[in-house]
């Protein structure tokens, strides 16, 4: 007795659902482990392909076909949704052809967010995982991830008090350059950059600009630009201190 068993994509088995026709509308039990002309006709389906042969089909999960019924000569092939995958499995969604998950449960419990998340984990695998992760994708392979709420939901920023040896004249005597952030990324925005001289908060883009670093390995840094018109003119004074706030 030949036994073949196949663990097929999810989208060659879509496919072979929508190629069988009277298949695809029944869903038979084979919880009895075997298929033959002799079982229960609940449990199995009767068919005929294009050169005559007799089959009978079983599917639940997946299907199961058996060629012949003789034991001693009984081939049974089986595409099952679901198992271990042998290569990488892509499906494309074009703008005609999506790809969507019907029926998904709404979480509203926020305070289950996973944060014992598992690299590769089954589920109930007894490594203690709980909660719930998120899946992400990775643009540049296209491979589903997971990654845990805590890690999505982080907001990362610092704060840098600047000492006078990082205070810098330029050219212009009313511009002074500030160094680098220290753990800033490349790129800053107003939005995310709050300056402050001796606790009075500076105005974004008029009291400083951002300038953003040159390379990937650069940070971020601010530069001064005290206002000589009234009401706004200040300057910058020995011993003042300036305070820099900001977040990714």
């Amino acid at each position: 007795m030949k036994t073949i068993t196949n663990k097929l994509k999810v989208a060659l088995v879509a496919v072979g659902f929508l190629a069988m026709g009277t298949v695809s509308a029944q869903t038979t039990d084979p919880s009895d482990g075997r298929l033959d002309k002799d079982a229960d006709a609940t449990k199995v389906v009767r068919l005929i392909d294009n050169k005559g042969t007799i089959k009978y089909v079983q599917s639940k999960n997946g299907i199961t076909q058996i060629t012949s019924t003789n034991g001693a000569n009984r081939t049974t092939t089986t595409w099952q949704l679901g198992g271990t995958l042998t290569d990488n499995t892509y499906i494309t969604a074009d703008a005609g052809t999506e790809f969507a998950l019907n029926g998904l449960q709404l979480i509203t419990d926020v305070t289950t967010a996973s944060t014992n998340a598992q690299d590769r984990g089954d589920h109930n695998d007894g490594l203690g995982a709980t909660g719930f992760t998120v899946l992400i994708r990775d643009e540049a392979t296209g491979a589903i991830q997971k990654m845990q709420l805590s890690d999505l939901l982080e907001v990362q920023g610092s704060q840098h008090v600047y000492a006078a040896a990082e205070i810098v004249d330029t050219a212009n005597p009313s511009t002074l350059a500030l160094s680098a952030l220290p753990g800033a990324p490349q790129n800053l925005v107003y939005q995310k950059v709050s300056v402050y001289r001796n606790g009075a908060k500076l105005v974004a883009n008029v009291d400083y600009i951002v300038v953003n670093g040159a390379t990937a390995a650069d940070s971020a840094s601010i530069t001064l630009q005290p206002q000589a018109a009234v009401p706004s003119d200040w300057e910058v004074y020995a011993g003042d201190i300036i305070e820099v706030h900001w977040i990714k």
